[in-house]
């Protein structure tokens, strides 16, 4: 804790600050202690459980993910406030668990719309990595219902679902572009300059150019 305390920074935490998270660790700084210190499972429980976020963000990075137990994991994502430490927890462990699925299951339901966040995440997961068993058409349909006046959190993950639906099944593509410009989520978005805008019509057609596929619009 210590150590932490030293590689905060005042600028780092002000810039952190307007992303909604509360650390001023430079993230390389805080990998290259993590590297140091490496895999330890009892350390990653204690620096978790102080409650600082860059302590938190260290745990995610020394923890052996398949350790944790469910309830743990549910546990943690809920006391998981700022985005940074949530983000971690989802793609760092929760997605390396054995218990991802079912979690995946359980979150996407939950009325917290944050934790709901972190099951559209898993599903994005799984839209890309395995999405044998999924009801894309089911998910389009839900997305163009709710998506628009979703919290913040949860429309980002949302979106990132339906962009990644229409990114890698052809089948769904028109269909995802087209719910895309009607909701219009996230057009004004300021992108900096080379790279991809989050906008999902524009999101879409850009990634199915790279891969050299047929884009639709």
């Amino acid at each position: 804790m210590a150590e932490l305390a030293e590689l905060a920074d005042p600028k780092t935490r002000e810039v952190n600050e307007k992303h909604g998270d509360d650390h001023g660790v430079n993230l390389g700084k805080l990998r290259a202690l993590a590297k140091r210190l490496k895999t330890q499972q009892e350390l990653a429980r204690e620096l978790w459980a102080t409650g600082d976020s860059a302590a938190r963000l260290l745990a995610l990075l020394i923890c052996r993910p398949k350790a944790f137990g469910r309830d743990e994991l549910d546990g943690m994502l809920r006391e998981a406030r700022t985005p940074k430490v949530h983000d971690w927890l989802v793609n760092y462990v929760v997605k390396k668990s054995p218990h991802a699925e079912e979690l995946r299951v359980a979150w996407s339901a939950d009325p917290d719309p944050v934790v709901a966040g972190a099951g559209w995440a898993l599903t994005t997961e799984r839209v890309a990595k395995k999405p044998a068993g999924l009801d894309l058409t089911g998910l389009l349909d839900t997305i163009e219902a709710e998506m628009r006046d979703a919290p913040d959190r949860l429309q980002w993950a949302m979106n990132h679902c339906l962009a990644q639906i229409g990114i890698e099944h052809a089948e769904h593509r028109a269909r995802a572009i087209g719910i895309g410009e009607r909701l219009g989520v996230l057009k004004d978005y300021p992108t900096s300059p080379g790279c991809t805008s989050p906008f999902a019509p524009t999101w879409i057609n850009e990634m199915v150019r790279r891969q050299g596929g047929r884009a639709a619009g």
